[in-house]
């Protein structure tokens, strides 16, 4: 082999092993960019039963719910029996307390109320009360009643409806001369297609079959006066599409009045819930 041609592979050889050096000498590709942090995810209501009382959350001391039961038995006591409208239901009807504090003071006043609503309250929760004790020892005339929009979450339509049904159920065990004046559930969701309101249509229709003709219940829907003619639920009225505000409370007290009175005035006279 010629010195010339030794040279000439000798040059082709060391390119070949050039190559890889200068081609891992390339810039390294951008890395795909990190994927968007997932958001927490709410777990979802506990499925229980609808028409079988259920403490909410831990059975133990430092439970809200449990607080607040062992306050209403307080308020019960602080009644001295003399009790001529109660009022039963969950946040909604808790914020007679807030919101529509002054609409509760103005129409309901004078008529020796007595609420025991409780935020986040679904139907098996109300039954737990009212059987451990929060109606025990007053007999009023009228029992205004609304729950059962925290269990859209959990439960059926037809499973809400047997809730409501138990609840009423109770409120005539315990409160034999007491009136129910039950509510349909009220309206959420802004938008008049939400699928909320075509549950809570379904589940109204159902319990409406309670009303007895006034004799014991009387049912009312005042859901649409909440509403704007586009079946719209409005800021000025639900502020988060699902609680009243002041204005809320106030078209609520109105929408009842008629029938509340008449209700108040057939009801049985009873001696611890007429005024002394």
């Amino acid at each position: 082999m010629s010195i010339r041609y030794r040279v000439l592979l000798g040059c082709c050889l060391s390119a070949s092993v050039l190559v890889p050096s200068f081609a891992s000498a390339q810039p390294a590709a951008p890395a795909a960019p990190a994927a968007p942090a997932q958001k927490p995810q709410t777990a979802p209501p506990k499925k229980e039963p609808a028409d079988v009382g259920a403490i909410k959350g831990p059975d133990n001391p430092n439970n809200g719910f449990l607080k607040r039961h062992e306050g209403f038995l307080k308020d019960l006591a602080a009644t001295n029996g003399k009790v001529g409208i109660l009022f039963v239901g969950d946040s909604i009807t808790d914020g007679w307390r807030g919101g529509g504090k002054e609409v509760f003071a103005k129409n309901y006043g004078k008529l020796d109320p007595l609420n025991i609503g409780i935020g986040g309250d679904r139907t098996q929760h109300v039954i737990w009360r009212l059987e451990h004790g929060e109606v025990e020892g007053i007999s009023p005339k009228v029992a205004m009643l609304m729950i059962g929009t925290n269990n859209l979450g959990s439960n059926s339509n037809e499973e809400i409806a047997a809730g409501i049904t138990k609840i009423v159920s109770l409120l005539h065990e315990k409160l034999p001369q007491t009136k129910v004046l039950l509510l349909g559930i009220f309206p959420r969701g802004a938008r008049a297609d939400d699928p909320a309101r075509a549950r809570i249509k379904a589940i109204n229709q159902e319990i409406a079959k309670l009303d007895d003709g006034g004799k014991t219940v009387k049912y009312l829907d005042i859901g649409d006066k909440f509403l704007e003619p586009d079946g719209t639920l409005s800021k000025e009225i639900m502020p988060d599409a699902l609680h009243p505000n002041e204005t809320g409370y106030q078209v609520w007290a109105a929408a009842t009045a008629h029938t509340l009175a008449q209700m108040m005035k057939d009801a049985p006279t009873s001696s611890n819930s007429e005024p002394k």
